[in-house]
């Protein structure tokens, strides 16, 4: 979602501003600016699309000083313009934001009957006017930014500078995250980690409710009741190399090609190889004796619960709970007194996600962190961290986040299911034994890449597929539907196979392919049944299974095509099933000639509700 950096220097920061952008880039956006201290007071410079737009009209119109804030934006709040373009104000002081302001409207519509005329459609040019109003009644910029944030209601992470105050810069959080950088004669802000490893590894976090202000010298933070507070500064793991495509095309190819490296990282995090046994990280949930876990997360971190769902169930005979985050938080959950709660995000921001953690966490549920970011709010927040050790995802549609959450849930539920005495140790080591053969069946999938892209050439003209799975492969279609979504912009729904006949099945005909995930599980008779029924109705189906399971299915003169996988743990099918729906995506998407890594309207981290 939207990214901000800025930077209080002893040198010229508009350079700066761009490199601590161009690594904020993976969130997606749609405009970008930046606003520095001049002579003549604050001045900006912003353009609509990627950044390297933004880099001509520097080229054009060179912008330099020693103070400066960035921001790339992701509309919430008016189209992408330019003038909707953050930073916002004028040459007195200027604004950059992520999050949303709610109460923007009566505010506007307060200052609009004061006489007070507006730029942009956005919710964060109030801040600016509010600014404005208060420097123009006498108030020094810190009582003019106090006074401002009092009004403001919602969820936002702010960075501002003043032209009556060189060398200084201000900026709060509250609900969206917000990270200090602490360099050699200069300080820094930024969204995240990431933008600022360039500059420094000495960060430290802001609290809900903290505003700060830097100079060179170093930072001045107060907590929301005002009071001076010293916070915690640390080193970041962030790495400060910009992530590259290597020899593919997109982020997206390169991200699903890495897989079966990455998850051997995120498996040898929880499982001892040689003894064929799981460990976790301490943590204070002690699942045997908790009587109920609940789940919970947005899009693809949701849908890696619900095949966690799964597994929770069956290893460690615990009920489980989950829904999305954006509802779960709203529904005043009675989590109990031997609750539990996951909560699964890649960024660890997912702004519903880590409501929905505060929520659990207040009602008395022992929480974890299902996260890529280990220095993320949810993190901070939570009882236990379960990090997915995927590294640096750039392409918004999730790929090895998503295989490496699943590896991390299903470690923890194997652990879940050894504590609570429901998983015999041999059970154990062959679940290990099957998690441990992932990556080595990855790479085997991988290298018919080409024969998937054959197949992506079926969906390619359709504006209506579907897909089906049953057991742990019902998550899987939901993932491929919404992979399919994402990226290609092709209406896709996954289904139980079993309910398909309950209504959807109306939906049939030869214009409508459908895409069957079968592993050879105990399912497989019935989804192959299924499969059937679709095709006794004129469609057309994609079968993805084993060489075994191709053979008992038939019909193969009725098929679009199949994709043979290799035999894999039942159980754990999902994970090796993951990579060739992600690939039909992909190569849908490519040649439909969409944007594969940043899909319009989307973000990778989705801070606001």
């Amino acid at each position: 979602m939207c990214g901000i950096v800025g930077f209080v220097s002893d040198r010229d920061v508009s350079h700066r501003l761009i490199e601590g952008l161009r690594r904020l880039e993976y969130r997606g956006y749609d405009s970008a600016g930046i606003a520095a201290l001049t002579g003549g007071g604050v001045e900006r410079r912003r353009a609509v699309g990627k950044l390297v737009n933004l880099e001509t009209k520097l080229d054009e119109e060179p912008l330099s000083g020693t103070t400066g804030i960035g921001h790339t934006r992701w509309a919430t709040h008016g189209r992408p313009t330019e003038d909707n373009a953050h930073p916002h104000g004028s040459r007195k002081v200027a604004v950059v934001h992520n999050g949303i302001i709610e109460n923007f409207r009566s505010l506007r519509d307060r200052l609009a009957g004061t006489g007070v005329s507006f730029e942009s459609e956005t919710d964060t040019e109030v801040v600016a006017r509010l600014l404005e109003e208060a420097l123009g009644e006498g108030s020094s910029p810190s009582s003019a930014f106090e006074h401002t944030l009092a009004q403001l209601e919602g969820a936002f992470a702010l960075g501002v500078v003043f032209a009556d105050e060189p060398g200084h810069l201000y900026c709060a959080r509250q609900g969206s995250p917000l990270v200090l950088g602490h360099g050699d004669g200069e300080m820094m802000i930024g969204s995240d980690a990431i933008a600022l490893a360039p500059f420094t590894r000495r960060i430290t976090y802001l609290e809900e409710g903290d505003r700060a202000i830097l100079t060179t010298k170093g930072a001045s933070v107060f907590d929301q009741t005002g009071a001076e507070v010293q916070r915690t500064e640390s080193l970041s793991d962030a790495s400060a190399a910009l992530v590259g495509k290597g020899n593919h095309r997109h982020f997206m190819a390169k991200e699903i090609a890495e897989q079966p490296e990455i998850l051997s990282h995120a498996i040898a995090t929880y499982v001892r190889p040689a003894d064929e046994i799981v460990e976790l990280p301490a943590s204070t949930i002690d699942f045997a004796s908790i009587d109920r876990l609940t789940i919970s997360g947005c899009g693809t971190a949701y849908l890696a619960g619900l095949v966690a769902r799964y597994w929770f169930e069956s290893w460690a005979k615990l009920p489980v709970e989950i829904d999305i985050a954006s509802e779960l938080r709203y529904r005043d959950v009675p989590y109990g007194d031997n609750a539990a709660a996951l909560f699964i995000s890649q960024s660890g921001e997912t702004a519903d996600t880590l409501a929905a953690l505060r929520d659990a966490k207040a009602a008395g549920a022992v929480v974890g962190a299902v996260v890529n970011v280990t220095e993320s709010s949810m993190a901070r927040e939570a009882d236990g961290i379960f990090p997915i050790k995927a590294g640096p995802e750039i392409g918004v549609a999730s790929t090895k986040a998503f295989t490496c959450q699943l590896a991390t849930l299903a470690s923890i539920a194997i652990a879940a299911g050894k504590a609570r005495g429901t998983l015999t140790p041999t059970e154990e080591k062959r679940l290990v034994r099957g998690l441990l053969s992932i990556p080595r069946l990855m790479a085997d999938v991988l290298v018919h890449d080409e024969r998937i892209e054959e197949l992506s050439h079926h969906l390619q003209p359709a504006r209506d597929v579907l897909y089906l799975g049953r057991g742990v492969s019902f998550p899987l279609a939901l993932e491929g539907a919404l992979k399919l979504k994402e990226i290609s912009y092709i209406h896709a729904e996954g289904y139980a196979a079993g309910e398909l006949k309950h209504g959807p099945i109306a939906l049939i005909d030869e214009h409508v392919p459908v895409v069957v995930i079968a592993p050879l599980d105990k399912h497989f008779d019935k989804t192959v049944s299924n499969m059937h029924e679709v095709i006794a109705r004129g469609a057309k189906c994609l079968l993805l299974t084993s060489e075994e399971g191709a053979a008992r299915a038939g019909y193969e003169e009725d098929l679009l095509g199949s994709f043979i996988l290799p035999e894999v743990e039942p159980d754990l099918a999902p994970l090796l099933y993951a990579v060739p729906i992600q690939l039909l995506a992909y190569h849908t998407a490519v040649l439909k000639g969409t944007d594969v890594d940043q899909p319009r309207n989307l973000a990778k981290s989705v801070t606001v509700e």
